[in-house]
């Protein structure tokens, strides 16, 4: 249902509201990362670009899998069963954009993740963290350890990407947590391909 709302009943509201020209991309962060690249999949014809940031793109693999619960039932308090079934049914695939990967072709697609390792964004005197210690402890702890999984499945989908044949960019930092100064920066780095993306003549053609 979400996905129906995003793809089909939402745009044509923005669209009339906003006056836009009506050429679609999208990004997301973290798990959203996975979700941007899902609908893209679902619907070719609705988005000409994809960015996705810290996300991972394996949603039919166990580690894959403990990302969504992690996000959807431990922190949302939901169950994650309800979007796409039982754990080892055939919906957690078909929603798998790594399997699904060959669909991606002919988007412009921006990816990126780091290493887990603390970074600039990682200290006391950072803007997202303001002093507060205890941030600065959860960020660097579970956020490393959060980044490095997404790294693993950013690094997979690229792997993918390349033997498909299919192009896009990669951004891995040596270093970066899961956090939002980073996601920030991706934004900057992405809004010329996503820009681009929503402005061609030739996208409306694809």
């Amino acid at each position: 249902m979400w996905t129906t709302f995003l793809t089909q009943e939402l745009p044509p509201i923005v669209d009339a509201e906003l006056g836009t020209n009506g050429i679609n991309s999208i990004g997301g962060i973290s798990m959203a990362g996975t979700s941007v690249l899902s609908l893209a999949q679902s619907a070719p014809d609705l988005y000409e670009g994809v960015a996705a940031y810290s996300g991972c793109a394996r949603t039919s693999t166990d580690p894959g899998q403990a990302c969504v619960r992690m996000v959807v039932e431990s922190r949302g308090g939901a169950d994650a069963t309800n979007m796409w079934g039982s754990y080892d049914g055939d919906g957690w695939t078909k929603n798998d954009p790594y399997v699904n990967a060959e669909k991606l072709r002919g988007f412009d697609i921006y990816e990126s993740s780091g290493t887990g390792l603390p970074g600039p964004g990682d200290r006391l005197d950072a803007p997202w963290i303001n002093g507060d210690r205890a941030t600065l402890a959860n960020q660097i702890i579970l956020g490393g350890a959060i980044e490095a999984a997404t790294n693993q499945c950013t690094h997979a989908l690229a792997g993918k990407l390349g033997e498909l044949g299919i192009p896009a960019t990669f951004d891995f930092r040596p270093t970066c947590t899961h956090s939002w100064s980073y996601w920030e920066e991706d934004l900057h780095k992405s809004w010329p391909m996503l820009a681009e993306s929503m402005e061609s003549m030739e996208s409306m053609d694809r």
